[in-house]
């Protein structure tokens, strides 16, 4: 595209960048192809930099900032010699772990580094003792970046500074009020070279997608907590970026490679506050990554679940992954089912700009890497409209890339959406559809044109769904159905404002275990322009628990995949076992819990042959009743014969304790034989839970005392499922009693689990479980409740003895129980803590 329209590189279009932050200083985020300054702004929403300021007064030329007094205060004096002054500190530790959060770069994370500001005649100065030499005589002051564009960074012993670091600048009641904008993750840095780095790394040629375009960079996430989002941060930067744009006069095309799993794809708070703002704001183009809990069906994140923007998931282009027959779809990358999405595909590796700090990683992969992509061809297509002097609005741009996208062989709608994209025929085709062509379907009482269906043995067999339409378009259209079991009217008569039309399903004509895709689509009498909308139906049909197990063959293409759904109940173990039926073949083996979650703890196993077999064994304790799916993917460059295993446990196990010392263990048998075997009980440390509620975004923090003999800590968080749509994150975090992170797991479903080995230690230890809710509205109301259970494990494990013998009989349908007479515990157990068994 740029080879044909050289000009048409993103000039005169803006790019804001809603992630982690950017670093200013890397090379390829100077100028634009223009030779304009790449990044116009730098603005931090997360809160992470914020520095509490007090005032203070010199004596004589020093100046004393808690523990550390600085020589030199004349410069600061220089620029304003009557005050008032106001200082403050970032502590290191806030900001997470090494390399990271060593903002001066001397080995550690424990620094409490010293800031100065006042008032020069072109507005508030930040000085700080950058070098280490405990002057500030040899020091610059930095405005606001977007008054200046001035950045600082700490070093010490002569090196570079690991990053560059923004100041962000406000008044209340005349004084200041200090943010300071930095990147401790390194994502939106990558990010923002993807979408539109110029002469990276200073290789001339080596740019992003749109090196002609500008850079907004837009701080939504504490990167400390791993990367979560702060209440109201993405609707902030929203508007703030729109507002910015707006009185400038330039295109402005967002980008979000950010997302957190739907517990209840299509109902988030924040989806409908994206669409509500680009329904204000129709110019404005937004895409967002899928999300990365793939290759399970509805794994779609919010927000990539807002009906108005554009959805991207990721491939593996041919240069990283060596495929011969082109890009193939992510395994990671996000599916949808529950949802009509992704909308397309891009690439998700790339070669990008990190900071300094984070050298060694400018390959990242995700569907993060995939969105900015989009972003930047989304750039191309307005950079080309500005200079045609041309008005094509966000619908239209989303609709041309979508039509014109290329599907991958093999791939469902919900695996890639309409395809990989390609920018010249979109092109084309964006300049000819007339904005009144755009229409909108959704299934009356579901999520958008989407419809879901789970058959399992017993269930109903046909049902109807009713979709509605809605846009400026009237007069005949033409429905299309892929399949049979698809029914639909062959014309409706299409009115400007709402018609309906019924969609019959017949899953009763789907008779092997499996996931089955079928679209409708509708069509004008001008079928150059393809279909003008789709509805995408979803049917799982599963396998049901059966004594002998279920095993699935599957002859896999390089970079495809087999689905294998199954039925569990509650409190019964099973196990999966996913492998290659070669001994130089290899598959990679995914687990996902009923609605789309991977199962918690390790997912992705590499499975060989015969014992390198991928083995998932869950416990009763974990087993969500439900529909489970296993997933067999082959190596984007290497076909593979797959082999998925499901065995159900013939019982299921429950214990209770009935007295203050009486333990009572029961086995129900599931299975249709008689079951004989064993029950014996152990104890494996201490376990506290706690039942929470509180209202709004206040961080909750949970002090416990973890004694020496406790070698692991596991901890899970569990929310009701109704409240999750309310979030945009909720920051789950282990530290020790001085603030250092030991552990981060932030919540992407209602459940999460962190889990920490604890170094050996001669005494207890006090730690905190922070809990930090991000909501999607600023000013949350909300009531909200939550479940934490803290376990710790001791090293080794006590067998505890039954009051009678421990081998049992149970019939079909029948159930045996033993008794066990709690000990007291071999461990000193903290306050608040139980025994823990299994």
């Amino acid at each position: 595209f740029r080879q044909a329209h050289p000009t048409y590189d993103g000039r005169g279009v803006l790019i804001g960048i809603l992630d982690s932050g950017i670093d200013p200083s890397i090379p390829g985020l100077g100028t634009t192809s223009t030779g304009d300054r790449k990044i116009v702004d730098l603005r931090d929403f997360s809160g992470e930099g914020k520095v509490v300021l007090a005032a203070v007064s010199p004596k004589g030329d020093n100046i004393t900032i808690g523990e550390t007094t600085l020589r030199g205060f004349g410069r600061v004096a220089a620029l304003n010699a009557t005050g008032p002054y106001y200082a403050g500190t970032i502590r290191e530790v806030t900001l997470g772990q090494l390399p990271a959060a060593d903002l001066n770069w001397n080995g550690t994370n424990t620094d409490q580094l010293p800031l100065i500001v006042t008032k020069a005649s072109d507005g508030w100065v930040v000085f700080t003792d950058t070098n280490g030499d405990g002057s500030l005589a040899d020091e610059h002051g930095t405005h606001d970046f977007l008054v200046a564009r001035e950045t600082f960074g700490w070093s010490t012993g002569g090196r570079a500074s690991p990053q560059q670091i923004a100041a962000n600048f406000s008044e209340e009641h005349g004084a200041p009020t200090l943010d300071l904008f930095f990147d401790t993750s390194g994502h939106g840095s990558h990010v923002s070279g993807i979408a539109a780095g110029h002469g990276m790394y200073g290789v001339a040629g080596f740019d992003g997608v749109a090196p002609g375009a500008q850079l907004l960079g837009l701080k939504i996430a504490n990167n400390a907590f791993g990367g979560i989002s702060a209440t109201g941060s993405m609707l902030r930067a929203m508007a703030y970026a729109i507002e910015f744009a707006k009185k400038r006069g330039v295109p402005l095309v967002l980008n979000m490679s950010f997302g957190v799993g739907n517990e209840r794809e299509g109902a988030a708070r924040i989806d409908a506050i994206i669409d509500s703002v680009l329904a204000a704001n129709p110019d404005v183009a937004f895409a967002t990554s899928a999300g990365n809990d793939g290759p399970g069906i509805s794994t779609m994140g919010f927000p990539a679940t807002a009906a108005r923007i554009i959805t991207v998931g990721a491939t593996y282009p041919p240069a990283f992954s060596g495929a011969v027959a082109g890009d193939v779809t992510a395994f990671f990358s996000a599916r949808g089912g529950e949802v009509a999405k992704p909308d397309m595909l891009a690439p998700g590796l790339a070669y990008s700009t990190v900071p300094r700090w984070d050298t060694g990683s400018e390959d990242k992969s995700g569907t993060s890497m995939a969105s900015p992509h989009l972003a930047g061809a989304l750039a191309l297509l307005l950079s080309e409209a500005r200079q045609e002097r041309r008005t094509w609005n966000a619908e239209q741009l989303k609709r041309a890339l979508i039509v014109t996208a290329r599907p991958l062989p093999g791939d469902r709608f919900i695996d890639g959406g309409a395809g990989l994209v390609d920018l010249v025929a979109a092109e084309r085709a964006v300049k000819s559809f007339p904005a009144a062509a755009i229409l909108r379907a959704s299934v009356v009482g579901g999520r958008g044109p989407a419809i879901f269906r789970v058959k399992t043995p017993g269930a109903p067999i046909d049902s109807v769904a009713t979709v509605e339409l809605e846009g400026g378009l009237a007069g005949p259209l033409r429905l299309t159905s892929e399949s049979p079991w698809l029914v639909v009217p062959k014309m409706i008569q299409h009115q400007p404002s709402k018609v309906r039309f019924p969609l019959t399903l017949r899953p009763g004509l789907l008779t092997e275990p499996g996931l089955y895709v079928a679209s409708v689509t509708g069509w004008s009498s001008d079928s150059s322009a393809g279909p003008l909308f789709r509805v995408v139906a979803t049917v799982v049909v599963t396998h049901p628990i059966v004594d002998s197990g279920v095993t699935v063959r599957a002859n896999l293409p390089a970079g495809a995949l087999k689905r294998v759904f199954f039925a569990a109940d509650s409190a019964r173990p099973f196990r999966v076992t996913m492998s290659s039926a070669a001994k130089n073949e290899r598959v990679l083996a995914f687990l996902h819990e009923p609605g789309g979650q991977p199962i918690r703890g390790e997912n992705g196993k590499p499975g060989g042959f015969g014992a390198e077999a991928a083995v998932y064994e869950i416990d009763g304790r974990d087993v969500v009743a439900g529909i489970y799916e296993a997933v067999a993917v082959a190596a984007p460059a290497e076909a593979a014969s797959a082999v998925v295993s499901v065995n159900w446990s013939p019982v299921g196990m429950d214990a209770k304790r009935v007295y203050k010392d009486s333990i009572v263990a029961t086995v129900g048998n599931r299975s249709q034989a008689v079951v004989n075997g064993t029950i014996k009980l152990g104890l494996v440390g201490g376990e506290r839970t706690q039942i929470f509620t509180q209202r709004g975004s206040a961080e909750r923090r949970i002090a416990f005392r973890a004694p020496a003999w406790a070698t692991r800590l596991l901890a899970d968080l569990t929310l009701p499922r109704d409240q999750w749509p309310l979030f945009t994150d909720l920051g789950f975090t282990l530290e020790d009693a001085t603030g250092q992170i030991i552990a981060k797991e932030p919540l992407n479903y209602s459940f999460g689990r962190l889990t920490a080995d604890l170094p050996s230690a001669t005494a207890d230890r006090d730690l905190v479980i922070v809990i930090s809710p991000a909501f999607a509205d600023p000013a949350p109301t909300a009531l909200w409740s939550g479940s934490l259970s803290i376990r710790l494990y001791a090293e080794t494990p006590v067998l505890v003895d039954p009051t009678e013998a421990s081998e049992f009989t149970a019939p079909r349908g029948g159930s045996a129980a033993r008794a066990f007479h709690l000990p007291k515990s071999p461990w000193a157990l903290p306050d608040a803590f139980f025994p823990l068994g299994a």
